[in-house]
């Protein structure tokens, strides 16, 4: 068995014996690197992108890398209050000649925005360790709907980047038309090229860490808030003094729209609410802070309430108030450039400054404000999509690597993967932004529909214990409602025009997810007989409590959890050259992933919880009649710490040969190399490289 299972590494601690015959493990770290010893170029070029690894050992380290109410607003927040660049646009658009009624569908909005953000506050509080709609789904509904909200959250994260960066080209690119070509490339291909070219940008930044790729992008968002709130501010107040007439119209408007015999009060409601409902990209986001409450400085529910606080005010004001500015100076739709581009336009030409240098660069920072927040939006996909793929790893719905941290303390895995697909889902949308945001729009609301639905469920259960159930009830019925009937619509207006794609998408996410979970249970169910059949193998004879002495035949076994595997590795270790090692030494790396990332605290129950296995196999090897030991270490690359430990221990045994495990099938398939991990061969090239003997023992699975 090898020392790097995550599942077993990072589990709950057993007790630890107290026999003090048991040697101590001995941990061993990294320390710094030597300024002679030559850094091959990769390594170098990785260093700089990416960036120095982080030292565990640093206790100030957790709270360095979490991020206060501020940050988490603007790396998670940034995505919905981006939804206002493309969101209200949609959902005035589909007014049509109806354009006064935007004022109902302002306060519907701003509405929407505080009851969706308020039932996600007080999930965070029912669920302050995150997990948002895949952790509610799963705990309230069961494992079949956590399933679909894991799948629907892992889409939509996708989708977060490409519609982010597709409507972030929109609007960068709306200055120079769409009618141009350019070394024999059109404007919509270089608009393609440079979306591709951001989406990898982004990548890199988030290989870095949350916090760094946040910090980076705080100067774009404080930017985006100060220019949109004096175009929406000025946009009222230009015409405060005709607050009557515009009264007057939308009445007008109203009872026209009622006497209209082919419209009437019903068209008129229906008109309202499916210009509402293809609006729903202006709420996506707001889930991203329940996500994410790993990420969270302490204490942590009151830092992602006051996060859900900032983002309901400000995505509410901008979203609501842009509606209202389009109604005031009378925008409409165009091809060429954006709605918010038109209004930016309009506003400085309303004040007598569209010749100006200041009109001129108020137009051009507003709308590099709005392209780069847009940027700044995609974080959330980066940030939140690992994190739904890491929880669901650790559920074995996706190859369980997906619940690795790199170096760096990020998700890198899960990354990639979000960076990849939004590559392909922007290449095959050619980014349009239209349907892009139908295909995320659904998703979001699958999500926002099984986590109200799954709140109802646990206040109703609750009505006997909480004086608070029926306001909570209420208030998440009603959110159930609003979010149930948005998707509905959504799903009936657009499935020939996106729709279905989401669904089959989505759809198709599932069924691969069950495939994976059906095979991890199967292999597991074939591992706990070989736990059954040897971890309680009864052992006769003296216990050998001597020290292993370093000039005398040593077997060194990688280990993780105390277990079958560990214990068979250990059998067919000793039986390959049957009494010629006296020594019997312990190698474990406690492995750190996103399950066990969430302080120093946590660090150090791993820490504890690998010395407790370590000290069960170290007594196991002595009442075997071995002289036994045991090395340790804690890292997030188990390759790069088994090869550090295993050297350390060939320079205190040179006469050491090791011992690595792993698992085999009778005819292993592409998708077992994909499901399981290849440490053993690994780390067998980089001990062969530097000059160590090791031998990879089978545990053969039937």
């Amino acid at each position: 068995m090898t020392a790097h299972n995550a599942s077993e590494a990072a589990g709950s601690p057993d007790g630890a014996s107290d026999d003090d015959a048991l040697p101590p493990v001995i941990p061993i770290s990294h320390g710094p690197e030597s300024e002679t010893e030559e850094v091959p170029w990769i390594d170098r070029a990785k260093t700089f992108l990416i960036g120095k690894p982080r030292d565990l050992g640093d206790h100030a380290l957790f709270e360095s890398l979490s991020l206060v109410a501020f940050l988490a607003w603007v790396g998670l927040g940034a995505d919905g209050l981006s939804s206002s660049c493309y969101g209200p646009s949609e959902a005035f658009h589909h007014l049509g000649s109806h354009a006064p009624l935007a004022v109902f569908l302002s306060l519907a909005t701003v509405a929407t925005v505080f009851i969706i953000s308020a039932c996600y506050g007080h999930i965070i509080e029912e669920f302050p360790s995150g997990g948002g709609g895949y952790l509610v789904a799963s705990k309230l509904l069961g494992r079949q709907a956590g399933l679909t909200s894991g799948c629907a959250l892992m889409v939509d994260y996708v989708l977060t980047v490409t519609v982010s960066i597709a409507a972030a080209g929109d609007a960068l690119f709306g200055f120079f038309g769409t009618d141009w070509h350019w070394l024999g490339f059109d404007a919509v291909e270089w608009k393609l090229a440079a979306e591709a070219g951001a989406i990898l940008f982004l990548i890199i930044l988030n290989l870095r860490g949350v916090k760094e790729s946040v910090m980076a992008l705080v100067p774009i968002f404080l930017i985006f808030l100060v220019t949109h709130a004096i175009m929406i501010a000025g946009s009222v107040f230009m015409d405060i003094g005709e607050t009557g007439q515009v009264v007057a119209t939308v009445a007008t408007e109203v009872r026209t729209s009622i006497a209209d015999p082919q419209i009437g009060l019903w068209g008129m409601m229906a008109l309202l609410l499916h210009a509402y409902s293809l609006g729903a990209g202006t709420y996506t986001g707001i889930e991203a802070v329940s996500n994410s409450m790993a990420v969270m400085r302490e204490p942590r529910v009151a830092t992602g309430k006051r996060t859900m606080v900032y983002m309901a005010i400000s995505l509410s004001l901008t979203a609501g108030g842009l509606m209202l500015a389009y109604l005031l100076l009378k925008i409409q739709f165009s091809p060429d450039k954006t709605m918010n581009h038109a209004l930016t336009e309009v506003f400085i030409g309303r004040l007598g400054l569209g010749d100006s240098a200041f009109g001129t660069g108020f137009i051009i920072v507003t709308m590099l404000s709005e392209g780069a927040l847009l940027v700044v939006a995609a974080q959330a996909g980066f940030i939140d999509g690992p994190r739904v793929l890491a929880n669901m790893a650790r559920d074995s719905w996706v190859p369980h690597w997906f619940a690795n941290l790199s170096e760096r303390l990020a998700t890198h895995n899960g990354i990639v993967l979000m960076g990849l697909a939004a590559l392909v889902a922007l290449l095959l949308t050619r980014g349009h932004v239209s349907t892009l945001v139908i295909m995320y729009s659904i998703n979001v609301f699958i999500t926002f529909s099984l986590s109200m639905l799954g709140m109802c469920a646990f206040w109703w259960q609750r009505r006997q214990t909480s004086e608070l159930w029926k306001k909570r009830l209420a208030l998440f019925s009603f959110g159930a409602f609003l979010c149930c009937l948005i998707l509905t619509i959504t799903v009936v207006e657009k499935f020939e025009t996106g729709g279905w794609i989401t669904l089959a998408v989505t759809g198709a996410c599932f069924g691969v997810c069950e495939l994976i979970q059906r095979y991890y249970q199967k292999v597991s169910k074939k591992l706990r007989l070989l736990d059954q059949t040897l971890a309680d193998l009864p052992i006769v004879g003296e216990p050998n409590l001597s020290e292993p002495r370093e000039d005398q035949p040593t077997a060194v076994v990688m280990v993780g959890g105390y277990g079958g595997l560990g214990i068979h590795t250990i059998y067919h270790a000793l039986s390959v050259w049957r009494g010629y090692y006296k020594n019997l030494i312990f190698v474990s790396v406690g492995v750190v992933d996103s399950g066990n990332f969430k302080g120093a605290s946590e660090v150090e129950e791993l820490r504890k919880h690998t010395e407790t296995n370590l000290n069960k196999y170290v007594e196991l090897g002595q009442k075997l009649g071995m002289a036994s030991a045991a090395f340790m270490s804690v890292g997030t690359d188990v390759v790069e710490e088994l090869e550090h430990v295993c050297l350390e221990v060939r320079k205190q045994f040179p006469n050491a040969v090791f011992f690595a495990g792993q698992l085999v099938f009778q005819r292993e398939t592409w998708y077992q190399r994909l499901l399981h991990n290849r440490t053993a061969y690994s780390l067998e090239r980089r001990l062969h490289w530097a000059g160590c003997p090791i031998m990879i023992l089978p545990n053969r699975v039937q």
